[in-house]
Parts: C-alpha cells; sequence; structure tokens
C-alpha cells in the first residue's frame, strides 16, 4: 500500500479496491502422504479425520464403522457428507475420536469428513454449505449454577 490517496477519484482505481471484490478461492490441502486431514468438534468430542482415495473404507478408533456406531441413527450420521456429495465408494476415510458420548463423537466425526471432504475437493464446498455439515454446533452442556440443584433446576420447595 505504497500509494498515497488524495482524492476520491484516486479510491476507485487502487488495486486494493478491485481484489476487495473478488470471491475467496479454495484450495485442495493434502498432506506428503496425498491425504486430506481435518478436525471435527461437537460438545466435548474431538475427531480427527483423514481422507485418501480408495474403495469407501470406513475405519473409527482402528474398529469398522459399523461395530463403533451400532445404533443406525448414528451411522446415518457419520454418512451424511459422504451420500449428501455421492462419493460413498471413493474415499477411505481414518477416524480417530477421543471424548464425549457416542452421539456427540458421531457429530465430531460428521463435521470432520466434512470439512476433509472440503479440503480434498474444494468443489463440493457449495453442497456441504447448503446441507450445513461445516458449521460446527455449538450448542454444549451448560454448567451448574451455585445454589441449584443442575443447571436452571432448584431444590424442592418446603413450607416446614
Amino acid at each position: 500500500m505504497a500509494e498515497t490517496i488524495n482524492s476520491l477519484e484516486d479510491l476507485g482505481t487502487t488495486t486494493v479496491a478491485a481484489s476487495a471484490n473478488t470471491a475467496p478461492v479454495h484450495v485442495q490441502k493434502l498432506d506428503s502422504l496425498g491425504r486430506a486431514y481435518a478436525t471435527g468438534k461437537r460438545k466435548n468430542a474431538v475427531a480427527r479425520v483423514w481422507i485418501k482415495p480408495g474403495k469407501g473404507k470406513l475405519t473409527i478408533n482402528g474398529r469398522e464403522f459399523e461395530r463403533y456406531f451400532a445404533r443406525p441413527v448414528l451411522r446415518l450420521i457419520v454418512q451424511q457428507p459422504i451420500v449428501a456429495t455421492e462419493r460413498t465408494d471413493q474415499y477411505d476415510v481414518n477416524v480417530t475420536v477421543a471424548g464425549g458420548g457416542l452421539s456427540g463423537q458421531a457429530g465430531a466425526v460428521r463435521h470432520g469428513i466434512s470439512k476433509a471432504l472440503n479440503y480434498f475437493e474444494p468443489e463440493l464446498r457449495s453442497i456441504l454449505k447448503k446441507g450445513g455439515f461445516l458449521t460446527r454446533d455449538s450448542r454444549v452442556v451448560e454448567r451448574k449454577k451455585y445454589g441449584k440443584a443442575k443447571a436452571r433446576r432448584s431444590f424442592q420447595f418446603s413450607k416446614r
């Protein structure tokens, strides 16, 4: 920004004003092994996700996906970004997840897979964004307050 602006006419001709109107370009982010890495979070769960081209194998904490998430609802949540982008049998996904319960872990894995897909194929961003998969669900458990039984529940009132 070496040039000085003296009038409003000069403001329109600067290169900074022209570059501000262009949309950000999303670039593919891969590590040295050709994998995309992303971190997904939900409640107290944190998932580290690696995606690479393959046959569609999904591994979570060293176990296959169906054994780790036994409930069909959790499986559905985890597979949402892959199904929405129609990439069912194209990528091998390796996940390490820790913290929270199974529901929070499923949400964290979904968030991580979405971000990793976005890093591997930036053109999928619009589909993932429209489905709401790239947004971190920020809802967490409310803390307990002093003088209360739980976060908001009061102790039972007794007159005598």
